[in-house]
């Protein structure tokens, strides 16, 4: 007799995997715990009287779930990931021992100060880092991320403008700044107006002067901006924003291109955040540990939020409440004082890079973005003409009657194992291609990347729609319906409900 055979779902050595708590079997177990003794239970009336909700699973079985489910993330350790505007670049593991050494990994935040010295000598020595590369006077360390430093700063931009009986209502926001940007000035109250950009993808200048007045907050920009370019015009851009009594707000994110050889200092920037995790290489992704330090002009250092360091003699010390000088700051941002493993890391790319290697590495990010824009510019379509910063940005003009997407273009790469480039953003470009290498890759992976690349072009022109639409084929998952997938977000494993007992006869 043939017994059929059954398909496992499997796909090489990559093991399909079920749910955890799909795997459950009361009464196994990965830990062996004594029974207590009868005359050790005091639980009296608080005693479980259900199961607790975990999955019974034995050792091996929690080993290799956790096995499998890492082999389905794709990681920088596994690959080029060309994330444009995010910055996906190599974490030194050097990085890692340093957040590792006893007395930094073991702190407690409620420690007495006396007793965590080195660790405030290091946020202001981390602090000194953070000023001198940018020119600012000042540095709030607190903010947890990127759209945390952002709030931030607008948060010191309306402590200062109440403080001088001059409170205004809208935030002006590049066309070409980072998403994030017009949210955030939101949550802080204002209404947000864009500024539109000029065809060659920067700030209009003359746009941005025409609506400039009294009721203007703040102008936020991106520099370089989400178009991988340098906005060219920025100390004029500055002035006439101070000009209105304004604050001019630049978003940091993009810093990795330009560490080491502009300091926004000196072209007037008021408020900025720095996001550790992409210009000083701590780890990024799957939702942290983020940080986004703001810097502060001398007008908003009086504003800026607790916690800070202040050394006093040979010790350090946080301040942590009002009072203790003619500072006004408006209150905290976080529980505590930063994301402190993250300071450590950074502080540690920093140093293991000097001055000197920092300004090599923004160097060699513009390097690889414009060396993958030569190579690719005569297949793809350039959104706009000239040589571009960290990021090279592309539209979708060059798949017009292919029957192909930004989308289906993208699904097809992951069949080739590597991860796509960020899509459809920004927004003011039609189905964007936003491809940041940074400066980890060397030339062998700009080359695999580009050619890969450039033989799905040939594929997409020779109509072989079907092939993308189809795509992809080998991921442990094919296309997932995003738009229901955001919509009816499914966060949470139910068990099934039990079947009906039957009708009694």
């Amino acid at each position: 007799m043939t017994v059929p055979f059954t398909t496992t779902g499997n796909r090489g050595l990559d093991l399909e995997e079920k749910l955890i708590f799909e795997q459950n079997k009361d009464g196994r177990t990965a830990v062996d715990l004594p029974e207590p003794a009868a005359h050790e239970n005091r639980l009296g009336a608080a005693k479980r009287k259900r199961a607790i909700g975990l999955p019974g699973l034995s050792e091996p079985q929690v080993v290799r779930h956790y096995v499998r489910m890492s082999r389905n993330n794709y990681a920088i350790d596994a690959g080029i990931y060309p994330l444009g505007s995010c910055t996906m670049k190599h974490n030194p593991r050097l990085n890692e021992k340093m957040a590792r050494t006893p007395g930094l990994a073991d702190l407690h935040p409620l420690q007495p100060q006396s007793t965590v010295q080195g660790a405030l000598e290091l946020m202001n020595e981390l602090a000194r880092w953070l000023t001198t590369l940018t020119g600012m006077p000042a540095v709030a360390l607190s903010p947890a991320a990127g759209a945390h430093g952002e709030l931030t700063g607008l948060m010191a931009i309306r402590a200062a403008l109440e403080a001088r009986g001059d409170a205004r209502k809208v935030v002006l926001v590049a066309e070409s700044a980072h998403g994030t940007n017009p949210a955030s000035a939101h949550m802080c109250g204002y209404q947000v107006e864009p500024v539109a950009g000029t065809d060659g993808g920067r700030v209009d200048l003359a746009a941005l002067k025409a609506r400039l007045g009294p009721d203007v907050a703040a102008f936020m920009v991106t520099n370089p901006n989400t178009c991988g370019l340098f906005e060219d015009e920025i100390a004029e851009i500055s002035a006439a924003v101070h000009a209105a009594g304004a604050f001019l707000y630049c978003d940091g994110a993009n810093f990795n291109a330009i560490v080491g050889r502009v300091r926004p200092g000196d072209l007037g920037v008021d408020a900025m955040h720095l996001n550790l995790h992409k210009t000083f290489s701590t780890p990024h992704g799957g939702g942290g540990p983020g940080s986004g330090p703001v810097v502060l002009s001398a007008a908003l250092v009086p504003f800026a939020p607790l916690p800070y360091v202040v050394k006093e003699g040979e010790a350090f010390r946080l301040v942590e409440h009002n009072g203790e000088s003619d500072a006004k700051p408006y209150g905290r941002m976080k529980g505590f004082h930063g994301q402190f493993g993250v300071f450590v890391r950074a502080l540690s790319y920093m140093m293991s890079m000097g001055s000197d290697g920092l300004r090599q590495a923004s160097a060699d990010a513009v390097l690889n973005a414009n060396y993958l824009r030569v190579r690719l510019q005569k297949a793809l379509s350039l959104s706009y003409d000239g040589p571009c910063m960290h990021e090279v940005l592309f539209d979708d003009a060059f798949l017009d009657g292919t029957g192909v997407t930004t989308l289906d273009f993208a699904k097809a790469m992951i069949d080739e194992g590597v991860h796509p480039m960020t899509m459809y953003f920004p927004l003011i470009v039609h189905g964007a291609f936003l491809i940041e290498p940074t400066e980890t890759e060397g030339r062998a992976s700009l080359d695999q990347l580009a050619d890969l690349m450039l033989g799905l072009v040939d594929k997409a022109k020779a109509k072989d729609a079907e092939f993308f639409k189809m795509s992809p084929k080998l991921a442990p998952r094919r296309r997932l319906d995003e738009t229901r997938a955001a919509r009816n977000p499914v966060l949470r494993w139910m068990p099934p409900s039990p079947a009906p007992r039957a009708a009694a006869e």
